[in-house]
């Protein structure tokens, strides 16, 4: 079972589509199912009139699913209780640190820049724990001590990832109630059955702390594949808030399906350049030789789209 799990804080992008793609062909090359679920728990991701032009993209691009779609928002029960358990086994805490706080230290990052917590907040008293709570809600963060993991990933092979000086301390629900990325994902891949994950390497980081999410609830763990992102001539990433290359836009110029689909296949190497092939079509092209072969980031601009 593989998933789709957008976050609908603006338009579909092609680094999107190319993600999505790429998760919808893996699966689909091994017989597999496809489960859609939206990542909408943060209040600036709950408009479904953009939600739903997410999926309608999907659709058009015609990469179907066979379950969903599904919105983390009305799974806030499952995830308090799954922090719940977490607190039971004594493994959390409350963290008072603010972002800025965060910002502002010191301490050391990981090598893709990412803060290390230290945690400041573990050794405070039940005195300390009141006061501070008094003047501002906490965050709830996870020990992490001394947790290794090893797995294979199917782009950047095999990954020993080591919590403690990799992340440190993780928040599983944030000072606002919102709970954490890193907690809903782990808990939804496992719940609904998902058995492959495929997505942007942006997200390599993040396999560690969700695989031990995973284990501590005894739920299972996915296998991973981190595919390239798709970065604009300047080397950024394509963003959503930026109107980078945007569904809309291309599908407004006339742009078809199969050949934004042939185009994002030879970016991924699967076929030749100016290809034009359904989704369905493709699947028969699928390779993750032929992904790992590529650039971890591929540079895509207007006019590299210009000829689709």
């Amino acid at each position: 079972m593989g998933r789709f799990a957008p976050s609908p804080s603006g338009r579909m992008h092609v680094g999107n589509a190319f993600a999505s793609l790429m998760a919808w062909l893996a699966a689909r090359a091994e017989g597999g199912r496809m489960v859609l679920r939206v990542e909408d728990l943060d209040e600036r991701t709950r408009d479904r009139s953009v939600a739903e032009t997410l999926i309608d993209d999907l659709a058009w691009l015609g990469l179907s699913w066979d379950e969903g779609p599904y919105w983390q928002s009305e799974r806030v029960e499952v995830y308090a209780d799954a922090v719940t358990r977490l607190e039971e086994m004594g493994l959390t805490y409350p963290c008072f640190c603010s972002r800025a706080d965060l910002h502002a230290a010191t301490a050391p990052h990981a090598s893709d820049g990412t803060y290390v917590y230290q945690g400041t907040c573990r050794s405070l008293s039940p005195e300390e724990v009141e006061a501070r709570r008094a003047v501002r809600a906490p965050s709830t963060r996870l020990m992490v001590d001394g947790f290794e993991v090893e797995y294979v990933d199917a782009v950047f092979g095999r990954q020993h990832e080591v919590l403690d000086r990799d992340c440190g301390d993780f928040v599983v629900r944030r000072a606002d109630g919102i709970y954490a990325y890193q907690l809903a994902c782990a808990v939804d891949d496992a719940l609904m059955g998902v058995t492959q994950v495929v997505r942007g390497n942006d997200l390599l980081g993040s396999t560690g702390r969700q695989m031990y999410v995973q284990r501590l609830l005894g739920l299972p763990s996915p296998t991973y594949g981190h595919v390239p992102l798709l970065v604009a001539a300047d080397g950024r990433r394509l963003a959503k808030r930026d109107g980078d290359l945007d569904m809309g836009a291309l599908r407004s110029r006339g742009v078809s399906a199969e050949r934004l689909v042939g185009w994002l296949g030879s970016l991924a190497g699967l076929v030749d350049k100016g290809a034009a092939l359904s989704a369905d079509e493709l699947v028969a092209y699928f390779s993750w030789d032929a992904i790992r072969a590529c650039n971890h980031q591929i540079v895509v601009d207007a006019d590299a789209l210009s000829a689709v």
